[in-house]
């Protein structure tokens, strides 16, 4: 969603040198885009990928971001559950996300959420506030997710998914069928089978 409505990127990089960037795939289904940088490698220092299948609730993390466009700033919390489901943007639904009460508010979305040795584990995605501030639950897609969603990215710009070939009639339209009495049983009604 970051990159959602924009028609020109650049990112900041830590000596606040401004590149600019394009989108080389984008998950809307996952909140997750990859952006290539035009900027020298020399400047570009690569972070420590840790894991997301042995996290524990009650662990310390570290969220970092640039939340109302202060930039560099660093949070610090615990992972308050594992597994949640969110819903991202598109109104579809984010499973196995991780929650942390480290502050995340808007503008760390995009930035990583660390373990005590300072390997990503998450990527910052959303959080839920009535008032739009952090609220102390914030939530973060496992890198463990973000790994296989990246290189699909950039090999083919979005994700493959696997599907069954198949388009279903909805669960009110089987009802609707069934009071008309044109259906008895249960199952699924195929209204269109993919080439």
């Amino acid at each position: 969603h970051v990159i959602e409505k924009s028609n020109r990127l650049r990112v900041i990089l830590h000596d606040r040198t401004i590149v600019d960037a394009e989108v080389i795939g984008k998950a809307p289904r996952s909140d997750i885009a990859v952006l290539k940088i035009k900027a020298p490698r020399s400047k570009l220092k690569q972070i420590v990928v840790g894991s997301s299948s042995d996290l524990q609730v009650g662990q310390n993390v570290y969220a970092i971001g640039c939340p109302y466009g202060l930039d560099n700033t660093f949070s610090t919390g615990v992972i308050s559950a594992l597994g949640r489901t969110i819903k991202s943007r598109t109104d579809r639904r984010i499973r196995n996300v991780i929650q942390t009460d480290a502050a995340i508010n808007p503008g760390n979305s995009g930035g990583p959420l660390l373990d005590s040795a300072g390997r990503l584990i998450g990527v910052n995605t959303a959080i839920i506030s009535e008032s739009g501030s952090s609220a102390g639950i914030g939530f973060a897609i496992p890198v463990d997710e973000v790994r296989r969603i990246v290189p699909q990215l950039i090999r083919y710009g979005k994700v493959i998914r696997p599907g069954l070939g198949i388009t279903v009639f909805s669960n009110r339209d089987m009802n609707d069928l069934r009071e008309a009495g044109y259906l008895r049983g249960n199952g699924v009604l195929v209204k269109e089978v993919y080439p």
